[in-house]
């Protein structure tokens, strides 16, 4: 015992919150802090352990000798063992050496240690996460950036397999070496934000970072905590907001990890039912312990404190919010009510989005949820559970069926593209094309469209046209902004090389003006989440598979009109409009700049005739398979032309041509 002093970073009243499941900054307690005791230079352990034997600290500094450096077990009864050890220093490697009431010894990992080895031991590192930023002017002015009235284009992306480097395949770039591409390249691209899957530390590469067991500390697969926040800091600096995936929702099973921690279920419920999670094989954390909420709230403050995130999207919320999640009948309990909402996980949800929000109100918390739990975006005074915005999962699922359907056919799944706008006002919506539509067998995005090479181009270009001009904030998942070929691979590098074909180049330039359009355009997102910012032209033209509508800003005069042909047809089209005002053209995504056919978007006729309840009619030109955007002007003394649409023939020859320009890869 004399080689561990008794110190402390604990008050009384850190130990009252603590128990009480209020305590939201533990990373500044519990964990390995370097500290100086009687002018001794040394670090600080302590770990939470209630129902442990005894708890030393081993490593190589003692050769993992579990009875060297014996921790002392708090008065107090919070289960909290603590102590000094002089002479270690930051990058020494240690685990908790836990004997259970059973006098087994578990080696576990510090759940609040600041970095993580690379290899099967899995120690943790005394480590630091001291850094001087310089992203000031961002985080003074992110408020504005985050605003629900501001644009939202994330870019969301798996570090491990964005970019690799060309002489080795198999070798991640560091945290600096992406931040030198990956910040250039969003600037270029006009993404706002860049949302990165988990980079708390997890052991196994194919769970993406979603097994995690380093809650606390940034995967040092590609450096240093230090080396993560000059990543985040350059995108800062560049006026890119920086979300992180968060996953409070389970946790894998290793021997090092949370799991039966200290030889009891500690972090976990030990109901099976409410406990294990059977699609991820995974343990479910019990909400209703306050020290676990404690830990669990305090984790989200640590990344938005420390490596000063902009928001989190909060994972797999569906199973967190709904006892019977991918259970049969007898498979769970039922809560006292009766029902199937986890009562203790929706109030856990309730409290984070409370305390993240008191403390950090210019952030954003997105959640990943799948079914209609009601008022998920609602204030928590109002009975809601506080989230900023919800991934918007049925639109993603009708758009894509929708866009799926070959065009002679799209007449019978027309609804699936109206049928979103009866609801789109319920919650504030993300609309998600994210990493899990192009895994386990469901084909690139790409690969999603029917037809030829031509259309299936063309479609993607008119999807990426909708999704943009839809009310709600936008994510898209990496490699999609190219229309990448394979399925995602996260052992491997995006196929950069698909941008010598000019049907990939085009796509990209097509994302690129996308995303430039929605940040200028104040019509497509200053009420993205309001019913004033939408109003239908025309939804119910099933046999043209024709969709118009407006979006609205804050100024009566600002009305943009999306028009959608979604079959391969050229045709003329007539369209009401208010009197007074005339429209051009600012989108086509059928130019051949981005690999369209090359026909043009244009006004062929304007007339005096009451049309779609609308006082006056143009005449559009539409090209095939595409979208196009038209902007509303005020044009006084305006001559108007009586005339009479005509369709025109099917696909044209250019668009033939075009296809034929490049060939597939």
């Amino acid at each position: 015992m004399d080689n561990v002093l008794p110190y402390s970073l604990f008050t009384e009243h850190d130990i009252y919150l603590f128990r009480e499941g209020s305590h939201y900054k533990l990373y500044e307690k519990f964990g390995a802090h370097s500290v100086t005791v009687n002018g001794v230079e040394g670090v600080y352990f302590s770990v939470w352990a209630p129902h442990a034997k005894q708890v030393s600290v081993i490593g190589d500094f003692n050769q993992w000798h579990s009875e060297t450096h014996v921790l002392f077990p708090r008065w107090d009864e919070s289960g909290i063992w603590e102590g000094f050890i002089s002479g270690l220093k930051w990058g020494d490697v240690y685990k908790y050496g836990i004997r259970t009431n059973k006098d087994v010894l578990l080696e576990k990992g510090d759940p609040f240690a600041l970095s993580w080895e690379q290899n099967l031991q899995a120690g943790s590192l005394v480590s630091t996460t001291w850094f001087e930023w310089n992203d000031g002017d961002w985080m003074s002015g992110r408020a504005k950036k985050n605003s629900l009235q501001a644009p939202m284009a994330v870019y969301e992306m798996h570090l491990a397999s964005w970019m690799r480097g060309t002489d080795d395949p198999t070798k991640f770039f560091s945290y600096r070496e992406i931040a030198e591409r990956l910040v250039p390249y969003i600037k270029e691209m006009g993404f706002t934000h860049v949302e990165f899957m988990p980079v708390m530390e997890y052991p196994y590469d194919p769970s993406w970072g979603y097994q995690i067991t380093g809650f606390f500390a940034a995967t040092s697969r590609f450096g240093s905590p230090q080396d993560l926040m000059f990543l985040i800091n350059e995108l800062h600096r560049n006026d890119i907001g920086v979300l992180l995936d968060w996953v409070p929702s389970h946790f894998p099973g290793d021997a090092n990890g949370l799991h039966f921690f200290d030889g009891t279920f500690l972090y976990e419920h030990e109901d099976p039912r409410k406990g294990f999670h059977p699609d991820w094989k995974s343990y479910i954390f019990n909400y209703g312990r306050p020290e676990v909420k404690s830990f669990l709230i305090s984790n989200a403050m640590f990344w938005l404190d420390r490596y000063h995130a902009d928001g989190l999207r909060v994972d797999a919320v569906t199973s967190m919010l709904h006892l019977d999640y991918s259970r049969n009948e007898g498979e769970w309990e039922p809560n006292i009510y009766g029902g199937n909402v986890n009562l203790e996980a929706k109030k856990f949800l309730q409290d984070f989005n409370v305390a993240v929000y008191k403390e950090f109100p210019d952030i954003i918390t997105i959640a990943e949820e799948s079914s209609d739990f009601p008022l998920l975006t609602k204030p928590v005074y109002d009975g809601g559970i506080g989230f900023g915005m919800k991934w918007m999962m049925g639109w993603m699922h009708d758009t894509l069926k929708y866009f799926k359907t070959d065009p002679q056919a799209r007449k019978l799944e027309h609804n699936k593209l109206t049928f979103g706008s009866m609801y789109v006002f319920n919650e504030n919506y993300m609309m998600p094309l994210s990493h899990d539509e192009v895994v386990h067998g469901k084909a690139s995005l790409i690969y999603k469209m029917p037809g030829d090479e031509w259309q299936k181009f063309a479609n993607l270009r008119a999807l990426y046209a909708y999704m943009y001009t839809h009310p709600g904030a936008k994510l898209l998942f990496m490699g999609n902004e190219f229309a990448q070929t394979h399925e995602w691979d996260f052992t491997k590098s995006l196929d950069w090389h698909l941008l010598e074909y000019p049907v990939h180049a085009g796509m990209k330039k097509f994302v690129k003006d996308l995303n430039h359009l929605y940040r200028k355009e104040t019509g497509l997102y200053e009420n993205n989440f309001s019913p004033d910012g939408f109003e239908w032209v025309e939804a119910n033209d099933d046999n043209n598979s024709v969709f118009i509508y407006l979006r609205k800003g804050k100024q009566a005069d600002d009305v943009l009109m999306v028009v959608l042909n979604l079959t391969p047809r050229v045709f003329d089209y007539k369209i009401g409009v208010n009197e007074g005002t005339n429209w051009d053209v600012i989108l086509n995504s059928d130019e051949e700049k981005y690999a369209g056919s090359g026909v043009e978007a244009e006004i062929v006729d304007e007339e005096d005739d009451e049309w779609m309840y609308r006082p006056n009619a143009i005449v559009l030109k539409l090209p095939p398979l595409a979208a196009v955007v038209l902007k509303q002007k005020r044009a006084p003394n305006k001559v108007i032309r009586k005339t009479v649409a005509k369709e025109k023939s099917a696909r044209p020859k250019t668009a033939s041509k075009s296809a034929d320009k490049t060939k597939p890869v």
